[in-house]
């Protein structure tokens, strides 16, 4: 009996090496699969290897995004401009939020754009194993391209309603960016960073206990209020700041805002912690994503 025999539940793929194939002379990959190892490991040249197969994902998940909708892509324009709307008459006009003395519906765009594609990017990645069952139970492939497609597709619509909402009011209001500006994918990418952590984490736990999808939008309709979303951070006492910055989406929206609208820039320091706090999450996610990976087939 052989090594993967005695434990079929605990294999990952543990090295690839390259062969000459006996037909067509030409070298093909042959991968090696080993019980999985007690510290789970990134197999770089792996998910290198199936870029073609997560450009496939990302295009078929794009492809049925708005499938069969009526205004079809128009979405990703209405969604963040109907938001933006009623933030600015409840959170703007009524309760007087402060908005850093940036003209509020500016200030409400620019924050629900960087908010939106992290919730996005949470939703769709967290659910992204459960949701191809067929492909993890039948065909081999790197686990992690799931989740990983998850947050770049999200990327598309941000995109978008950057161009054709938020683009529009800073020329109607006239708050230009900044040389900041070039800083802006940056805050984009560690919003990335911060749902990739998270959602490798959930899609695992997804597997085995369905109550996910239901715990996700209960923290989403909290999260925006400790991201500083309908309000400026500039006002409250330094120690919440300080606070908040465990929340690594405070970052991300304050730092966003300094990029693409001349906000206030954000503070080294608490920066420096949220940094610090999506890093740590994204080892942790990796390391229980990959050490959950062998059970998926028979979890799932």
């Amino acid at each position: 009996m052989t090594e993967t025999q005695i434990k079929p539940r605990r294999r990952e793929v543990d090295d690839t090496v390259e062969r000459p194939s006996t037909e067509s002379g030409r070298a093909e990959a042959l991968t090696i699969i080993r019980p999985a190892t007690r510290w789970p490991r990134l197999e770089v040249s792996e998910l290198w290897r199936y870029r073609e197969l997560l450009g496939i994902f990302i295009w078929r998940d794009l492809k049925v995004r708005y499938k069969q909708s009526v205004i079809g892509v128009g979405w990703a324009v209405f969604q963040p401009a109907f938001t933006a709307l009623v933030y600015t008459l409840i959170f703007g006009k009524f309760a007087k939020f402060p908005s850093g003395n940036k003209p509020y519906p500016v200030f409400a765009v620019s924050g629900l754009l960087a908010w939106q594609y992290f919730a996005a990017a949470l939703n769709v990645s967290a659910n992204s194993i459960v949701a191809n069952v067929t492909l993890v139970t039948k065909v081999y492939f790197p686990r992690l391209l799931l989740p990983l497609g998850g947050v770049l597709v999200p990327l598309v619509d941000t995109l978008i309603s950057a161009l054709f909402v938020m683009v529009p009011l800073i020329l109607w209001f006239h708050t230009y960016p900044g040389p900041a500006v070039v800083f802006a994918p940056l805050f984009i990418l560690l919003a990335l960073l911060t749902a990739l952590g998270g959602s490798l984490i959930l899609s695992a736990l997804n597997v085995r206990y369905r109550d996910v999808p239901y715990v996700i939008p209960l923290f989403m309709q909290v999260l925006p209020f400790l991201s500083g979303v309908p309000y400026s951070l500039d006002g409250a006492p330094e120690k919440w700041q300080w606070l908040l910055s465990l929340n690594p989406l405070t970052a991300v929206v304050a730092g966003w805002r300094w990029a693409v609208m001349s906000g206030p820039p954000p503070v080294p320091g608490q920066l420096a912690v949220s940094v610090t706090v999506t890093l740590l999450l994204l080892v942790a996610g990796l390391a229980y994503f990959r050490r959950s990976e062998p059970r998926f087939a028979d979890n799932i």
